[in-house]
């Protein structure tokens, strides 16, 4: 288990690096895809990781009940090591209901989760759109106060990030840094 530094080279209000992802859709995605919505919750996650099979069903509820917050979760682990997160895998995992986000897509080389300071699986990144295609970090922390697979969580903090962000305000909250599986580096 490793938790994020809450330092990353990423900071709140900066710009958030763009990507083109093949998602597992068949397409290839681009983080000005999403612009259509005020704000883009991007996921560091995987398939194989305790930590981040525990988010699925947090991040499959906010995905549908979110209208205007699109779900983009980013697989950027070795699939050589770990075969269970290979894209073929992730395609599985969405066909069978698991993994049900707005876009599931795959970081092959993981130069996107190196551009965004990603260390781990979950790694949530929010982002608020400012129009023009450019995109600002908003949140960067826990998902939720579950900080192991097996906890039960009672307090949802990106869903307080996410309200604030459709709301126009800044996100006041700070609980700490992600925690999770460390980032399979390719």
């Amino acid at each position: 288990m490793v938790q994020t530094d809450s330092d990353s080279d990423l900071a709140r209000g900066d710009a958030a690096p763009d990507f083109e992802l093949p998602g597992v859709d068949g397409d290839t995605h681009a983080l000005a895809d999403f612009a259509d919505n005020s704000a883009v919750l991007v996921v560091f996650t995987c398939n194989h990781c305790p930590y981040a099979q525990a988010k699925f069903p947090l991040l499959n509820r906010i995905a549908a009940e979110y209208d205007d917050c699109a779900v983009v979760g980013i697989n950027p682990n070795d699939d050589a090591d770990y075969p269970e997160d290979s894209f073929e895998k992730m395609r599985e995992y969405v066909e069978s209901g698991e993994v049900a986000y707005d876009a599931y897509l795959r970081d092959q080389t993981a130069v996107v989760a190196e551009a965004y300071g990603a260390v781990c699986t979950p790694d949530p990144f929010l982002l608020r759109t400012e129009g023009d295609g450019q995109f600002t970090l908003a949140y960067h922390g826990r998902l939720d106060d579950a900080l192991n697979p097996d906890d039960e969580a009672t307090e949802f903090y990106i869903e307080d990030a996410i309200d604030a962000v459709l709301a126009g305000e800044d996100v006041a909250i700070d609980p700490g840094p992600s925690r999770g599986c460390s980032i399979k580096w390719p």
